[in-house]
């Protein structure tokens, strides 16, 4: 249910199950964030893309086909713990919105840095009516790209947004026929592709609030190599350390 390819640093994770529109069980979340952290632990990393399969949807939310009760799914850690581990990566991660995203999909969408769409996709997070609460890292992410009041128009105002307007608030940062993305997801990733992973990493790191320390080795990891400083900006054990 989840497919998962790395090419030289590149990674691609699919959500492979369109029969049931992507819907993500406790298994395939589990999947997700090892697949993530799989790519964590890759010293060549240096992209990640998110997926689905099909052409209609990218996630429609959770799935509880296995069992499971809907309101303890919700409260699961399994959630955070999957977009945790995309939005820990220490390079450029992508969602390439096949279609539309619905409930708990946002959960991978918004821990990715940019996300792409089709023109045909929709975007909704129905929790209110159902009695369900979003997860916090998903209300804080959605307000950081939207700002409060259309986060809440979404969450508590239960409205249903088309890409172009995904696009014009800040949702998405394109919207392109599904024919096209693989073009152009080759765009986005060919700096990095050609890049040292370690300077991926510490550009990406540029973006958070620093203290003096922390900048000096992400100049040390980009341009002396440094295997301690290049181990504190990406979370990985230096090559001593896991000696």
């Amino acid at each position: 249910m989840i497919d998962v390819q790395n090419e030289n640093g590149l990674w691609r994770v699919t959500l492979n199950r369109p029969d049931k529109a992507n819907a993500l069980s406790p298994d395939m979340l589990r999947g997700v964030a090892a697949a993530a952290r799989k790519a964590h632990s890759d010293p060549e990393l240096r992209s990640f893309i998110l997926t689905g399969a099909g052409e209609r949807v990218f996630c429609a939310g959770a799935d509880v086909g296995g069992g499971e009760d809907m309101y303890a799914f919700t409260q699961s850690p399994l959630w955070s713990e999957a977009s945790g581990a995309i939005a820990a990566l220490p390079c450029l991660t992508i969602a390439a919105l096949n279609g539309t995203l619905a409930g708990g999909g946002f959960a991978l969408a918004l821990a990715c840095d940019l996300r792409i769409a089709t023109p045909k996709a929709k975007f909704f997070y129905p929790v209110l009516k159902r009695g369900f609460l979003p997860q916090p890292d998903d209300v804080q992410r959605l307000a950081a790209l939207t700002g409060t009041a259309r986060a809440k128009l979404i969450l508590m105002g239960g409205q249903k947004i088309d890409a172009a307007e995904a696009l014009r608030i800040g949702l998405v940062e394109r919207v392109l026929p599904l024919a096209e993305f693989d073009g152009f997801l080759d765009t986005l990733t060919s700096d990095a592709a050609a890049a040292k992973p370690q300077s991926i990493a510490a550009i990406n790191r540029l973006f958070d609030d620093l203290d003096a320390a922390q900048l000096q080795d992400c100049y040390k990891a980009a341009y002396e190599d440094d295997a301690a400083a290049i181990s504190r900006i990406t979370g990985r054990p230096s090559t001593a350390e896991a000696v």
